[in-house]
């Protein structure tokens, strides 16, 4: 997500957060997920942040509305949910379409519930995918253990004669290329954080806060530093990415 961003708004600073001491969201409970999310927005407002981003499916789903509500008129939160229904609102009207995600992303069928609000003509069909994400943080992708993890997850029935699929985890653009490469091109994949990152720049330049910073700060903190995090951030960015300690809980 952080990377979609930096590519289609290079003048921005950037301060990102990595709960890595809390790492995976995708099974934590939603009071868990929520009591994170203050938290981390509490150092992202420190930071003097316009905009808060959730960058995570299972965040989104549990906490965009309370961080709503805290943060009120200190700044704007996207989340990566609303801007992939609106695009799939816009664009799939009478289609089957398919989403894979986390557990919770699934279980709280948001997209479900958000799509059939607005339009019931639209078929979703979604699938818990738990194994992609650690798989990808671990550096198996682009390899013949990703792609088998891959053929049987898409393979399952019930994402069966779909038009498009709806990558619904910040992990998954990385193994895109993959997941492509299994459907022949003939099923279109949807990047939610290309999509996020779209409606993100749309909000600034319709406020007025497009920044022109010729050399831009970006600041990368997490909650618990390990190298192997380190490791995946390298992937995610293609260079090396200096994090910095900074604990929710002192």
């Amino acid at each position: 997500m952080a990377h979609a961003i930096r590519e289609l708004m290079p003048h921005e600073n950037m301060i990102y957060f990595g709960d890595t001491a809390h790492l995976p969201y995708g099974d934590k409970s939603e009071a868990a997920i929520q009591a994170y999310s203050v938290k981390i927005a509490n150092v992202l407002l420190q930071k003097g942040c316009k905009v808060i981003v959730i960058a995570c499916h299972s965040a989104s789903s549990a906490s965009y509305e309370l961080l709503k509500e805290y943060v009120r008129h200190e700044a704007h939160v996207i989340n990566v949910i609303d801007p992939m229904v609106e695009f799939v609102l816009k664009n799939f009207n009478e289609s089957t379409i398919g989403l894979i995600g986390t557990k919770r992303t699934v279980q709280s069928d948001l997209y479900t519930k958000k799509i059939q609000e607005k339009n019931k003509n639209i078929t979703l069909h979604t699938l818990a995918t738990p194994l992609l994400a650690p798989m990808i943080e671990e550096g198996f992708f682009n390899n013949q253990i990703s792609k088998e993890i891959i053929s049987q997850y898409l393979s399952d029935p019930h994402l069966g004669k779909i038009e498009a699929l709806i990558l619904a985890c910040t992990h998954y653009p990385l193994i895109k290329k993959e997941i492509n490469e299994y459907y022949l091109g003939k099923t279109q994949v949807l990047d939610s954080s290309l999509v996020a990152a779209q409606a993100l720049h749309h909000y600034l330049a319709s406020e007025g806060l497009l920044n022109s910073t010729v050399h831009p700060e970006n600041h990368f903190f997490v909650s618990d530093y390990t190298e192997s995090f380190e490791r995946s951030t390298k992937l995610f960015f293609g260079e090396n990415v200096r994090l910095e300690s900074h604990p929710l809980w002192n």
